[in-house]
């Protein structure tokens, strides 16, 4: 398994919940561009269309060779995700609760197929993304002291 792309604003944003695996239906030339590490999905997000259909939306895959992408080709268009029956019943069970949302956290390789890795999150509220920034100072001052005591 190799991680093409991941999501790190999502694990600040949100607190995870459970995470699902899903397929990731991709054109050809998609596919190959995902592969080599050209996909973005920096504001991207899950959604769930009529007749339970879960889809990709505002991820952004760049073509592997823009000279001979389609000229229609969208960078960022909706793309469909694979999951089973069960699992959409669970997902959507999830999402009906109060304030959960499906974050897409990571997209990899598995067996040579692209994979992504969706979380059912809960948002966090601005006070505790400052304590976290806040902890990581810290950890990173204790840090700092420890080393620099080390070399002395």
């Amino acid at each position: 398994m190799s991680i093409l792309s991941e999501n790190k604003k999502a694990r600040f944003d949100y607190e995870i919940l459970d995470i699902f695996e899903a397929g990731l239906v991709l054109s050809g030339i998609e596919a190959k561009s995902a592969k080599k590490n050209r996909i973005d999905l920096t504001d991207s997000f899950v959604r769930i269309n009529a007749g339970d259909q879960i889809v990709l939306v505002n991820a952004k895959i760049h073509p592997f060779q823009p000279e001979n992408a389609p000229k229609d080709y969208k960078i960022s268009r909706t793309r469909q995700l694979l999951l089973k029956k069960k699992e959409i019943k669970t997902l959507l069970g999830k999402l009906k609760e109060k304030k959960l949302t499906a974050v897409p956290l990571r997209v990899y390789t598995e067996r040579n197929l692209v994979k992504l890795s969706i979380a059912v999150a809960k948002s966090k509220r601005q006070h505790e993304k400052r304590e976290v920034l806040r902890k990581r100072a810290v950890d990173r001052e204790i840090e700092r002291t420890l080393t620099n005591k080390n070399f002395k």
